[in-house]
């Protein structure tokens, strides 16, 4: 009869719940799981082999499955190497920054660029990183470092949503971004990126929200006012629209993206209903579309024919403008 294994010690569980259900080989011994327990754990299919002396003791719940599964990415590099730095979209997925890609490859350099043995399914590459930080204690390159390494092998929308995300969350000021752009010019592959990084808005606060404003930029009908403030009569603000375009006969179209967890409790749905009721008036047409509609680029034309309808064309807006509904 097989050995009965000893309980997996509490503190293990929780250094395994902080990097994405993985945990080290190292890691293991500190906190009394021998190697050969290890192993047993992954004969009895209660553990998994996520790479050479890490493993995978099981989900981190509380994300959500694509998020996790990104984390997960981005953590494991730097267990299988220690000493290593997370670099690319692994970096930018430690610091917070939103847009990655689904599937996210893991990545890290030695910070020397030196060269060690690969242990796969991490990609070791082999870059200079002369700047580090430590989101949650995993060492990584900076925000602009890592914007450099990862938009050459992006496409559009997940580059400016990647773009978006750290200028809205302050990660990295509009000057740091244009620093980066500037120190990126050489990289191969970067020069099809030129006209990607000025169009970088932090107004966005999804990258359904970038999705979206690109869309409608390819369509000849740039947004123009991103989070235009709304308030009632008596000058008192309620909401904040996604996009929207101020149209010549005084009224409003204004767009809404709606995130994945906008209908996620009865609560929400009650507070989206009533805020929705109070900016339909005869001042606005109000629209909504989904993160899938903004990914496949159906916001675009679908706004270019209300606004066509409308006779809008571009002009300037006033900066601080608020729509004020007198209903």
């Amino acid at each position: 009869m097989p050995r009965r294994l000893p309980p997996v010690p509490d503190p293990l569980l929780a250094v395994a719940g902080r990097q994405a259900g993985l945990v080290s080989v190292g890691q293991c011994l500190e906190h009394g799981v021998t190697r050969d327990q290890a192993a047993a754990h992954v004969r009895r299919g209660d553990w998994q082999v996520a790479a050479r002396t890490v493993y995978d003791v099981g989900p981190a719940y509380g994300t959500h499955p694509v998020d996790h599964a990104r984390r997960r990415a981005a953590v494991l590099g730097v267990l299988a190497h220690p000493g290593a730095v997370a670099t690319g979209l692994c970096a930018l997925v430690l610091h917070g920054v939103l847009g990655a890609p689904q599937v996210v490859e893991p990545e890290v350099t030695l910070p020397t660029g030196a060269a060690r043995r690969p242990r796969p399914p991490v990609r070791l590459r082999r870059i200079v990183v002369r700047a580090r930080t430590a989101p949650g204690g995993f060492p990584a390159a900076t925000v602009p470092d890592a914007l450099v390494q990862a938009v050459p092998a992006l496409d559009r929308r997940h580059a400016v949503a990647l773009m978006d995300s750290a200028l809205h969350q302050r990660l990295l000021t509009p000057s740091e971004l244009t620093a980066a752009h500037a120190s990126a010019a050489r990289h191969p592959g970067i020069a099809r990126t030129h006209g990607w990084w000025p169009s970088a808005d932090g107004d966005a606060e999804s990258p359904a929200e970038t999705w979206a404003r690109l869309s409608c930029v390819d369509s000849g009908c740039p947004p123009d006012v991103l989070q235009l403030p709304v308030a009632d009569g008596e000058g008192r603000p309620f909401a904040r629209i996604d996009l929207a375009w101020l149209l010549p006969d005084g009224r409003a179209l204004l767009v809404e993206i709606d995130g994945r967890d906008v209908h996620s409790t009865p609560e929400a749905v009650f507070a989206d209903r009533r805020r929705q009721n109070r900016i339909v008036t005869p001042q606005t047409v109000v629209r909504r579309f989904s993160g899938r509609d903004a990914w496949r680029g159906e916001v675009g034309p679908a706004v270019r024919r209300e606004l066509l309808a409308a006779g809008w064309y571009r002009r300037p807006v006033r900066p601080g403008i608020v729509l004020r509904l007198d209903r």
